[in-house]
């Protein structure tokens, strides 16, 4: 398969979360480091997955596979729309100013405003499930679909009716926000690539239970009659945790996405395609064959390698896009029959450097071992910040570090920026806390934990101009953008 055009040049990329920026929004902030990554050289900004996201704001873990998380939205700048009227839309939450937004919007929009907003409605099929589905959980005091009463768990016709009829102006009300937020990312995406900045987003192989997309179609997913979970998803013991990780996702009935030649994934990649320039699937080696947990099972110790129809997916995705612009996040134990799928596909794979030291020169992740079609990457926002991650190394461990690097008199993070831009890999992403040094009490996430996760924001007093500086010298050294 021909390689998508993106990957026809060297670039290098930023890896920063919407909600990380200061105003974790759509708005100045946003195009503010758009600026901030056209003025140091850099053509790709790396986010992590837009969705809306549970209690504990993984965005690993949405509550759909199409919506987007409205509260980035930037409420600020809808009161520069015309209908708003220039005022401050009222409430102590999101929502409530949400509405505050809605009535105006339907008070004082033109009927041009207004049948945009009916074509986006018209325009999106996921739409109506979505909202419907995040009502009745506000409804049902945010409980997982599976705990609703029968009439709303199996979507029963009347039941449903019912909500649409007495709940009208707050499905409208959703459906606005996912609207505005549209209408919000496609001006600041419009910018970006007027600046030669790509997006570059990011696809998690599996769904949520607690979903839109599983309560709409059940059929399609590992639940028995009562729709709860026969089997789910994660890694078997590895070297991280000796009782390996159960992350919990229901898993695929996979002949079912067959036989209909895949249209449930040929739309979720549609959405994808159009937010995204780039994409990352996320755990790449579940599409040749995927850890099968039994439910019940606490851990994911009993779980067993099935099979997946990758290569008949990939195919079917081919056939119907222009291209798949796609990395593989292919990290872990990845077998040759993984490989052969993303080099089938023309997919770069992922090059950590944090994982290249301790082992022989024989180690994949090694800057010498990197390859054409590859991401390098010094960190991912799994991992510690790349000083956090240093620090913690032992002398010996530390020193030879240095010694593979020319006993280099360069500090880190920046020693490790510069190996990753100066890669091979026809993509470098560094993420946005190496370029600013930082230690490890700013990392992103703690695989394994659930507390204090997803929330980590910089502030423009951290960006020097020294540091837009250093950054675009490294680029144009090697020959990136």
């Amino acid at each position: 398969m021909k390689q998508a055009h993106v990957f026809e040049q060297r670039r290098s990329g930023v890896l920063l979360h919407i909600s990380s920026l200061p105003s974790a929004n759509l708005g100045d902030d946003a195009y503010r480091f758009v600026d901030f990554l056209h003025d140091s050289g850099v053509s790709v900004w790396q986010m992590l997955p837009l969705g809306p996201t549970h209690d504990d704001g993984s965005p690993y873990q949405c509550l759909s596979a199409h919506a987007a998380n409205a509260k980035l939205i930037c409420l600020e700048r809808i009161k520069h729309k015309p209908w708003s009227n220039g005022q401050d839309f009222m409430g102590d939450t999101f929502l409530t100013q949400l509405v505050d937004a809605y009535r105006q919007f339907i008070a004082h929009a033109t009927s041009y405003e207004k049948q945009e907003f009916t074509d986006y409605c018209n325009q999106h099929d996921w739409l109506d499930d979505y909202v419907l589905f995040r009502e009745i959980r506000r409804l049902q005091h945010t409980t997982a679909w599976s705990q609703w009463p029968e009439e709303l768990r199996n979507r029963d016709v009347e039941a449903l009716d019912k909500i649409r009829h007495e709940r009208a102006e707050s499905l409208d009300i959703r459906r606005f926000g996912q609207f505005l937020f549209s209408q919000q990312w496609f001006d600041l995406k419009r910018y970006a690539n007027e600046r030669g900045v790509l997006l570059f987003g990011d696809m998690p192989i599996f769904v949520a239970y607690d979903s839109a997309d599983v309560w709409t179609s059940p059929e399609l997913f590992t639940l028995d009659d009562q729709g709860q979970v026969e089997t789910v998803a994660g890694v078997p013991p590895d070297y991280f945790s000796e009782t390996g990780q159960r992350w919990g996702n229901p898993l695929y009935r996979w002949q079912q996405h067959s036989d209909d030649d895949f249209q449930w994934w040929k739309k979720r990649v549609k959405t994808q395609l159009a937010l995204f320039d780039i994409i990352r699937i996320d755990h790449f080696r579940g599409f040749e064959a995927f850890w099968e947990i039994p439910a019940e099972c606490e851990t994911a110790m009993e779980g067993r390698w099935v099979k997946a129809p990758g290569d008949e997916l990939f195919e079917s995705l081919a056939n119907h896009f222009d291209e798949l612009p796609f990395v593989a996040e292919d990290l872990g134990i990845i077998t040759d029959e993984v490989t052969a799928l993303r080099e089938k596909y023309a997919m770069p794979g992922m090059k950590i450097l944090q994982f290249a030291f301790g082992d022989d020169a024989s180690n994949p992740y090694l800057p010498h071992q990197h390859t054409h079609e590859s991401v390098s990457y010094t960190g991912t926002h799994d991992n510690n910040t790349t000083l956090g991650w240093f620090e913690e190394l032992d002398d010996h461990l530390k020193a030879k570090v240095y010694e593979y690097f020319g006993h280099s008199q360069e500090e880190m993070p920046w020693l490790l920026i510069r190996a990753s831009l100066a890669s091979v890999s026809i993509l470098s992403v560094i993420p946005m806390q190496d370029i600013l040094g930082l230690n490890g009490q700013h990392r992103m996430n703690v695989p394994g934990t659930t507390e204090d996760n997803w929330q980590w924001q910089f502030n423009w007093d951290m960006v020097g101009e020294d540091c837009k500086m250093k950054l675009k010298k490294l680029n144009e050294l090697y020959g990136r953008k």
